[in-house]
């Protein structure tokens, strides 16, 4: 991932709430849509989940003094992009804890796909003088743009399926750079994972580039 601070990390409970951070719920739909326009592949995520599967959520903040480019934190490919619409709020710890709903009312920009162990997603959440997020392989993507063509909370979303017919998607490694931030933010990742997967680091741990977020155990 990133030089950053973990701030939260768990199983979620359920799409419809699938993630409580500083104590505010979090839906899976209001932070990345509803999965049913996606893919037969990441569609009807909940659904889809297998008896020893679980959802799991992680949150990543990127203060102005750190390493402001994000990574890929697994094997996966990237089958879409939704860039919606929203405001830039400061995400910091306190502000975080202060405004409902931080991370669903500013801009941010969300890639959806597959991993080994199902559905997968890496949220790049726009913040106060960091609203420009760059995604290396999309060029197309215009954030923080002055001229707004999209409500607050409405999104546009763009296909990758087109770049690789036999992946039907784009495919990222381990480690690989996939964008950044012009200061800093937050990251949010969403993943099927396991009922045995286990976080390696702990809320308010500082994770450095390379670090393990967590595993599977054997």
């Amino acid at each position: 991932m990133a030089d950053a601070v973990l701030s939260h990390s768990h199983n979620a409970a359920a799409e419809d709430e699938f993630a409580v951070v500083n104590g505010i719920p979090y839906t899976l739909d209001s932070m990345i849509g509803s999965t049913g326009l996606l893919e037969p592949a990441v569609q009807s995520l909940g659904r889809q989940l297998r008896e020893h599967e679980r959802l799991y959520f992680c949150v990543i903040y990127l203060a102005p003094g750190d390493y402001h480019r994000f990574h890929s934190p697994a094997n996966w490919v990237v089958e879409a992009r939704r860039h919606f619409a929203g405001e830039l709020y400061s995400v910091s710890p306190y502000i975080a804890r202060t405004i409902q709903n931080l991370f669903v009312l500013n801009e941010r920009v969300a890639l959806l796909g597959r991993w080994k162990y199902g559905f997968m997603s890496m949220t790049a959440v726009g913040a106060t003088n960091v609203g420009s997020v760059v995604i290396n392989f999309d060029k197309l993507l215009r954030t923080n743009l002055r001229e707004k063509t999209l409500q607050p909370g409405e999104f546009s979303q763009l296909s990758y399926k087109a770049l690789s017919g036999k992946l039907g998607g784009v495919p990222l490694w381990k480690g690989q750079e996939v964008g950044g931030f012009r200061l800093g933010s937050t990251v949010v990742l969403v993943f099927s994972a396991p009922h045995t997967f286990q976080f390696s680091v702990a809320a308010d741990q500082a994770v450095k580039m390379g670090e393990a977020l967590g595993h599977v155990p054997a």
